[in-house]
């Protein structure tokens, strides 16, 4: 079995995966990673781990050591300029993100096709991925819930409270939520313009907002439990 980790901004995720099955799922917030011992005491014999890493050094040794007391090497992905069926034509391929890497793979493994890959998290990235698996380059903004935050942060009259979609809000905690899910909402949609000409476009939707987002989208979507792990189980039979 291969243990696989996709540790962002706020969480770890955990993938265990044997053969083309997974075992189970699961996740562990940073702010708690000390329990993730517990979780790796109860997963029995692993093989192998490979990870995505954005959370920074820090985090990485911390997991490093746990998975030393369990015998196991950590490994770490990096952005590559070409593997795995995708091309990657940032300016500079290494700056990008080892979990949107990931995260490509992950999608053309799935969908051999055009995508927009699209992970909500923390920050919500929306990656151009074309018909022959170039990524194209993509977008940057602050998640569903930063920008709830920053508001409630920056702002003397506006709380983070809870609210709801409303075509026409006539509530503050109803105009906020409507504003976020209009900015996200409307962001993915322009990106998903520019591949949409292209045969069987897809957006592949994941990460812990896209329950949120998935029900206002007007575009072909498929919501994907994680591409990261998704894209980490395709790399580690090559790698």
């Amino acid at each position: 079995m291969d243990l696989l980790l996709d540790v962002g901004n706020t969480r770890l995720k955990w993938g265990l995966r044997d053969g083309d099955r997974w075992l189970g799922q699961g996740a562990v917030l940073l702010s708690a990673l000390d329990g993730f011992a517990d979780v790796l005491a109860g997963l029995g014999p692993v093989r192998r781990m490979l990870g995505a890493n954005v959370a920074g050094a820090t985090v990485g040794g911390r997991l490093g050591a746990m998975l030393a007391e369990c015998g196991l090497e950590a490994e770490w992905i990096r952005p590559q300029a070409e593997g795995f069926g995708v091309r990657n034509a940032y300016l500079d391929p290494a700056r990008l993100g080892a979990d949107r890497w990931a995260a490509l793979v992950g999608a053309r493994a799935l969908h051999g096709r055009a995508a927009l890959v699209v992970t909500s998290g923390t920050a919500t990235t929306a990656d151009l991925l074309d018909g022959a698996g170039v990524f194209q380059g993509g977008v940057i903004l602050p998640g569903l819930d930063l920008m709830r935050m920053s508001l409630a942060r920056d702002t003397a009259q506006l709380p983070f409270a809870d609210g709801r979609f409303e075509t026409t809000p006539r509530r503050t905690a109803d105009a906020i939520v409507t504003g976020c899910l209009h900015a996200q909402v409307g962001a993915i949609e322009r990106m998903f313009r520019l591949v949409a000409a292209e045969d069987g476009a897809l957006c592949l939707l994941n990460g812990g907002a896209a329950g949120s987002l998935a029900p206002h989208l007007e575009c072909p979507l498929r919501l994907v439990e994680n591409l990261v792990l998704e894209g980490l189980a395709h790399m580690r039979q090559e790698l």
